[in-house]
């Protein structure tokens, strides 16, 4: 007979990469009790942003604003177009002309904007806020960057409802929301070629913009891709293990992020891919449980795979990091660039986020323990990112040497991918919970690749529109255009470090000075991580 009193017993699931401690409760005791312990878990782990009654933003309307003696720059061909003033108006460019030439009107504020240089606003298309406690923070952090829009890279059910009801926590002092998925294809929601189809057609029906694929069964991966074309959604995210980078472009898949991740693709660069890619087959990242979790559970390992996200890299298994060395052992440049050509001609995108790269596998570097954003993130945050940092210290040196060795690589792939032709954009993967992951950062690292300070322009101004398909609202500075612009005080196309020599931002029209973006910032860190 079971003993009236509680028994605590580790119960290891394996298969979903996982230990959970669940308390049972004999039958002579509540259930209530041990549902209240299981939930309290689950909330515990999880990690979202608090669900609290949520309002919708009042934003006003920007009046008329005024810019003379600016420098535009072309980010299509880099031309310069000196002493010209830019005309704004309810957040839309409504003029542009030479200064000399611009009727006065002593109703509209002017800004002398001579020696400056106007170029779009900057758009961070890989990030995770809106699921975050302190999104509000983070959002206006990344406004005091000159980001004037980004893409949402997780989603759920209640954050697409609350994009619908206008209740996301997108005040006036934040970017745009460009695009957002509906919840991350998993083993948990998508363990199955018909699970996955009706859950993209759930997305498609609640308002998601793309479907975000993370760690799926190859099966699952070529179906998700067939059947967000079916429902017109482009399907995107991370190439899956066991599944050929190539195969997948010419599939439809619309966007890679963070090169892979993993080894998918220098196993396409490798001359043994064939076996590499079987072994990466026989060994998934997680395998979908044999049957359904209940979602107390489902929360619970979710949980823990938000702190795996921390830093992928400190969680990894010795002999799928051999793996990933075996590839580099047998890296050919010509299997390389016949890949990115591949790319190329799919229209397949790629976001580096370096940063997020190089956070993973070079995170023992001491230049992260004093990087100025630690001001700005929460102090539960730190704490949690320092621990996953000891355990990633704790690695076989013959682990940390291949981490090291992956981001030079990863360096040089980005270059070969410009080089073929490949479209890319900016991004930084970062949700406040990881130091060295902004923007700016980005920009140095691709610079550090060999990409021209141009070319890194346009991969946060004019990539973003065209992946998108809004060259009429943004990416370039036009009439009729978002108001969405950032004043330098130098010329970007001469280095990419003038991209972060940030005079001011307009955001939908309203102008911050460089004042103004500092006031922010400091808020930000007085709160450690809260604005309001």
């Amino acid at each position: 007979m079971t003993s009236a009193r509680d028994r605590v017993r580790k119960v290891a699931l394996a298969d979903l990469g996982i230990d959970i401690i669940i308390e049972e409760v004999s039958m002579a005791r509540s259930w209530v009790r041990c549902t209240a312990v299981l939930i309290a878990l689950s909330l515990s782990l999880m990690g979202c942003r608090k669900q609290l009654p949520q309002h919708a933003a009042a934003v006003p309307v920007a009046g008329k604003l005024r810019f003379d003696g600016v420098t535009i720059v072309d980010t299509q061909t880099g031309k310069l177009k000196p002493g010209m003033s830019i005309l704004i108006g309810a957040g839309r460019i409504l003029a542009i002309a030479p200064t000399q030439s611009m009727l006065k009107d002593t109703a509209t504020p002017t800004i002398d904007a001579t020696g400056k240089f106007a170029v779009p606003g900057y758009n961070n298309m890989h990030v995770h806020v809106l699921d975050q406690e302190n999104s509000s923070a983070l959002l206006a952090l990344m406004l005091t960057q000159g980001v004037t829009g980004f893409r949402q890279m997780s989603g759920s059910p209640e954050l697409l409802e609350e994009r619908r009801n206008g209740t996301l926590p997108i005040g006036k002092d934040a970017p745009a929301l460009l695009a957002m998925p509906g919840s991350i294809l998993t083993p948990f929601n998508a363990g199955s070629v018909s699970s996955t189809n009706a859950l993209i057609e759930q997305q498609k029906r609640e308002g998601a913009d793309f479907i975000k694929v993370g760690l799926v069964s190859p099966e699952v991966f070529f179906a998700a891709i067939a059947e967000a074309k079916q429902v017109g959604l482009p399907a995107l995210g991370h190439l899956q293990e066991g599944v050929d980078a190539g195969q997948a472009a010419q599939a439809g898949f619309k966007s890679i992020e963070h090169l892979g991740p993993g080894d998918s693709i220098w196993i396409g660069c490798s001359t043994d891919q064939a076996k590499l890619q079987a072994d990466a087959a026989e060994h998934p990242a997680m395998k979908a449980p044999p049957f359904k979790i209940p979602s107390f559970i489902e929360k619970l390992a979710m949980g823990h795979v938000k702190k795996i996200l921390i830093n992928p890299a400190a969680f990894e298994k010795p002999e799928d990091v051999a793996r990933l060395q075996k590839a580099f052992d047998t890296y050919n440049e010509e299997k390389c660039r016949s890949l990115a050509t591949r790319f190329a001609e799919n229209d397949t995108w790629n976001v580096p986020t370096l940063v997020r790269l190089r956070t993973q596998e070079l995170i023992d570097s001491a230049e992260y323990q004093t990087d100025p954003s630690l001001q700005t993130m929460r102090p539960d945050a730190v704490k949690q990112w320092r621990e996953v940092t000891d355990r990633f210290n704790k690695l076989p040196s013959a682990m940390r040497a291949t981490f090291r060795e992956a981001y030079s690589r990863q360096l040089a792939l980005t270059k070969l991918l410009d080089s073929a032709g490949v479209p890319m954009m900016t991004g930084t993967d970062d949700g406040g919970q990881v130091p060295g992951q902004s923007l700016h950062q980005e920009f140095d690292e691709l610079s550090k690749a060999g990409l021209s300070p141009l070319k890194i322009l346009q991969m946060t101004t004019l990539m973003p529109a065209e992946f998108l398909g809004r060259t009429t609202t943004m990416g370039t500075i036009d009439v009729g255009k978002d108001a969405d612009i950032v004043l330098l005080d130098g010329n970007p196309t001469e280095s990419v470090q003038n991209l972060h020599r940030i005079h001011g931002v307009v955001r939908a029209g309203f102008y911050y000075s460089n004042a103004d973006l500092n006031a922010l910032k400091g808020s930000i860190e007085a709160g450690r991580g809260e604005f309001h």
